[in-house]
This record gives C-alpha cells, sequence and structure tokens, in this order.
C-alpha cells in the first residue's frame, strides 16, 4: 500500500506538470503549478531516503527512484500530449486501444530520460541544499535536452513554457526555455530541501537564492522597459492578412470536401485581400502543383505579380519522387516564387521511421518520405521587413530557428509560423502550440505571426503577448499590424553560433564536478 500510495503521488505530481503547461480550465500556462509540482517531485523523491541516514554516507534508494520518476514523467507527458489519441483513432482510423497504447509507450519511452535523472539524484545528490539544487537543475536540464534531441527529438510540452506568463520570462532573451527551465528546476530544489533539513543559516541560504532568483528577472524587466530600447529596435509596421479556413481534418483531402472548399475559398481570399501581405496556413492548399486546377496557380502568382501586395502560401511540394511541406511567396517583379521548405520533419508524419512503417500502414493517414529543406533558409523580403517562416511544429526548435540569427544584417524581424493541427481536434494542443510560440517571441525579442487552419490565429508581439487574435474553430481572416524588430538578444547570438552545447556543457560541468566533490576525501 505504501508503494502505490507512494506511486499515486508521483502520477499527481507529474499530472499538475502537464496542467501548467496550458491549464484545462483556462488554456494558460501556469508557472506556479509548475513550480509547485517539480517541488513535490524533489519533496517526495526525498521522502525515500531512509530517515535518520547520514547524508552523504546513506545509502540511496535510486531503483525506486527511478521508478517513481518514471511513473511522474509518464503522466506529466501522457497529460500533455495525449490529444495525439485523437490524429492516430479519430483521423487515422487506428482501434481505440491500439491508440491508447502508442500515446503510452511514447509517453513511457520519454520519460526514461527522467527516470535516469531522478534515480541518478538519489543516488548522488549532496546533502548541502544549495549543491543538491545546482545537481538536480543540471540532471533535469539534460534530460529535457536529451528528449528535445535524440531521435530528432519531442520536447512538446518542455516545464519552461509554463512560464511564459510568469516572472522567470524575463530569462528568456538570456538563456531560452531550457535555460528558465534550469532555473526552476533549481528554485523547485532549493525551497523543499530547506524546509525538509537546513535549520538558521543553512535555511537562509537557499531560501534567499530561491528569492533572489526571482528578484533579478524584475531587474531586468525594468532595464528591458526602458522606451529607447524599443525604439532602438523597432524596424517599421506592416499589415497583413491571416486566413484561416477551419477545414475539418476528416474532409481535408476528400476531393468533392474540403479540397474543393479549400481551393474556392483561399483562391477567393488571395484575389480580394487589400493588405500589403495575405498568408495562408500549412497546406492550405492541399494538393501538389501538379494536381491543382489548370491555371490556379498561374492565377495567384499573375494576381501578385505587380501592385504592391505579396502573399504567402503554404502546399506540398513534390514532382513524383520527392516531396517536401512547403510555402510559397509571391511578390511583385519575382520570376520565380520565392519557397520554403520544412527543414524539421515530424516523425510518422512526414517521415517514417526505420522498422515502423508496419505501424502506419495500420492508419488511413496520407503519410509519406517528405524531403527536408535546409538549415537557415533565407527569409521572405518584403517592404523593408526580413519575414522567416517555419512550419508546423518546428517552432518548438528554439536552436533551429536561432540559426537565422548569426547575422544581425540579415537577421530576421518578423517570425512565421503556419500550422494545421486540425489533426488534434478542438484540443489543448491548440494552447499548447500558442504557448511555444510566444517562447520564440520572448527568445528572440521577435513577432510571432501565426496563421492556421483551425486556431491558434494570432500575432504576437516581440514580448511575447498576443495582440490581436480569431476566434478558434471559425472560417475568417484576421487583419492586424505589425511591428517588426532589429537587433539580437544575447540568447539569438550564442544560439546562433553555438546551439544548446553552452547548456549541454554547462549542465555536464555541474554533473561532473558534484561526483567529483562526492569521491573526494573528507
Amino acid at each position: 500500500m505504501k508503494t502505490l500510495a507512494r506511486a499515486l503521488g508521483f502520477g499527481l505530481a507529474g499530472l499538475a506538470q502537464a496542467a501548467s503547461i496550458a491549464a484545462p480550465w483556462d488554456g494558460r500556462p501556469q508557472w506556479w503549478l509548475q513550480l509547485l509540482s517539480l517541488a513535490a517531485l524533489v519533496w517526495l523523491l526525498d521522502a525515500l531516503r531512509p530517515a535518520g541516514a547520514a547524508a552523504d554516507a546513506s545509502p540511496r534508494p535510486w531503483r525506486a527512484a527511478g521508478l517513481l520518476g518514471w511513473v511522474f514523467a509518464t503522466a506529466w507527458l501522457c497529460g500533455t500530449f495525449w490529444w495525439l489519441f485523437i490524429s492516430m483513432h479519430t483521423y487515422g482510423g487506428l482501434a481505440a486501444p491500439l491508440a491508447a497504447l502508442a500515446v503510452f509507450a511514447l509517453a513511457a519511452a520519454l520519460s526514461l530520460y527522467y527516470a535516469a535523472a531522478c534515480a541518478l539524484y538519489a543516488a548522488f545528490a549532496p546533502s548541502n541544499p544549495l549543491r543538491s539544487a545546482a545537481f538536480f537543475a543540471a540532471l533535469w536540464t539534460l534530460a529535457e535536452l536529451l528528449r528535445g534531441s535524440w531521435f530528432t527529438g519531442f520536447p512538446w510540452g518542455a516545464g519552461g513554457y509554463a512560464h511564459v506568463d510568469g516572472p522567470l520570462a524575463v530569462y528568456a532573451p538570456w538563456i531560452g526555455v531550457y535555460g528558465i527551465g534550469a532555473v526552476a528546476a533549481a528554485i523547485a530544489t532549493l525551497v523543499p530541501l530547506a524546509f525538509r533539513h537546513a535549520r538558521g543559516r543553512a535555511f537562509a541560504l537557499p531560501v534567499g537564492l530561491a528569492l533572489v532568483l526571482f528578484c533579478v528577472p524584475a531587474l531586468i524587466a525594468l532595464a528591458r522597459g526602458l522606451p529607447a530600447d524599443d525604439a532602438a529596435r523597432s524596424r517599421g509596421r506592416i499589415a497583413v492578412e491571416l486566413l484561416q479556413g477551419n477545414i475539418p481534418q476528416d474532409e481535408k483531402f476528400i476531393p468533392g470536401g474540403g479540397i474543393a472548399t479549400a481551393l474556392q475559398w483561399y483562391g477567393e481570399k488571395l484575389r480580394d485581400a487589400d493588405a500589403p501581405l495575405v498568408i495562408t496556413p500549412e497546406t492550405a492548399l492541399p494538393l501538389l502543383p501538379s494536381q491543382l486546377p489548370p491555371g490556379y496557380l498561374d492565377a495567384i502568382a499573375a494576381r501578385y505579380a505587380s501592385g504592391k501586395q505579396a502573399a504567402i502560401v503554404g502546399l506540398p511540394m513534390g514532382d513524383g519522387r520527392s516531396y517536401s511541406n512547403a510555402v510559397l511567396g509571391f511578390r511583385p517583379g519575382e520570376p520565380a516564387p520565392y519557397r520554403y521548405e520544412k527543414h524539421h520533419l515530424v516523425p510518422f508524419g512526414e517521415f517514417i521511421p526505420g522498422l515502423f512503417r508496419w505501424f502506419t500502414d495500420m492508419m488511413n493517414i496520407p503519410l509519406g518520405d517528405f524531403r527536408s529543406g535546409g538549415l537557415a533558409q533565407p527569409p521572405f523580403l518584403w517592404l523593408g521587413q526580413r519575414i522567416a517562416p517555419n512550419i508546423c511544429y518546428e517552432d518548438l526548435f528554439g536552436d533551429e530557428i536561432g540559426a537565422n540569427f548569426r547575422s544581425e544584417e540579415s537577421a530576421p524581424t518578423v517570425l512565421l509560423n503556419v500550422s494545421n493541427i486540425a489533426w488534434f481536434g478542438d484540443s489543448i494542443a491548440i494552447d499548447q502550440h500558442l504557448a511555444i510560440s510566444r517562447m520564440r517571441a520572448l527568445e528572440f525579442q521577435r513577432p510571432m505571426v501565426r496563421a492556421t487552419n483551425t486556431g491558434a490565429t494570432v500575432v504576437i508581439d516581440h514580448r511575447g503577448r498576443v495582440t490581436h487574435e480569431l476566434p478558434r474553430l471559425t472560417r475568417g481572416v484576421l487583419k492586424a499590424e505589425v511591428e517588426g524588430r532589429g537587433g539580437r538578444t544575447p540568447y539569438a547570438v550564442w544560439v546562433s553560433h553555438l546551439g544548446l552545447w553552452p547548456l549541454w556543457g554547462l549542465a555536464l560541468a555541474v554533473v561532473a564536478a558534484t561526483l567529483a566533490l562526492r569521491r573526494r576525501p573528507g
């Protein structure tokens, strides 16, 4: 019974972590809940330690910690991306038990990183709360980085996204979402360990450090908010029209249904638009150019071949042998359209990992092996703005977006995400993806424009605030002004040249130093 109660506690803490990314009750991130969830994890891990045992010399129940950490992470990840069930069962036709098992298997496999982090923490954490907090934060960050990079990476729901509205969000332009997650992990460790083990001065130090980690963002926010800073970075404004077709996913690829509706509606809106820039969602035109009605794409090109308007249109590209998920940009005076091809492809959706074709053959989803576009493709240049597209879940990978910021002279002034997450219905996935895009805006201090099929079609300013939004699951056009931004954040500078390796290196150094100090004779 005691083991079952412990597993239940870890599972509930994990579900709280899932809710913190986008709360079921309002869809908004809850930074306090993320900290509370991690603090509960640390408290429960520390409770596994035998009462009264000597600090550094005591045996640690690392096996139990690893197992229960796995329970925490599996509950967290299942509670985060449960909506994958909708795409596989509702739209893919996979039997409900198999779809549920597939979601669980993915969460269980990714949770092994966190299980290892918890086991190592239980085995080697020092008794000093400050060193222990640094050790846990480093291990947790390594687990997050591993999940976000190995086997193409699937970092959806990383803990740092819960802080897009919280006090730690001010760290985003300096250390990015993984750095925020590391700071949150340190705070979440300091407080429970201080209350459980420390007394007097030893109590004040960790609690004081936790308070400092909260106060520093306020000082950074004050400095960053000076009017002169805003004026120096502004690169002018551009009016946009964002098209949201709201084509149901179960109709999207039906010739007489969603295909006909999409071609008619998007064709009309592209023809009648009056904004300087009009943008469609991902695969708004759900056919290859060769499959479109004769002259359809030529008519769009002719419409934007002259005048003072441009358009960015999402559609698949291919020649019968290879395919890509792409956007085409049409603007006056250009003999050929601008082209961006999706770089970071979705496993099982745009390419099929080796040995898994049997699984995708069980679903009725138009899957294929797409080709990947290059990293740091040129931006779309229009009216003084450098617009950098990314498609669907590509905005999960801030280091890849950061590759566009290697030079201040060529860095994007506007980020653009085009998506179609109708695969996941009217679920929390929409809110979670919005939080991800908002974090990218914070990291690079750039507006993020989102044109989606079902939502969230929004304009996000360089402070991560949603300034314009179209109602979800409706068909409509969002008209807004976007202010392009210049300059480069510290995060943009180092991530553009080094990727996430500084975070890897720092976390590994903390782990190595902790283990070395532990081995040093007293």
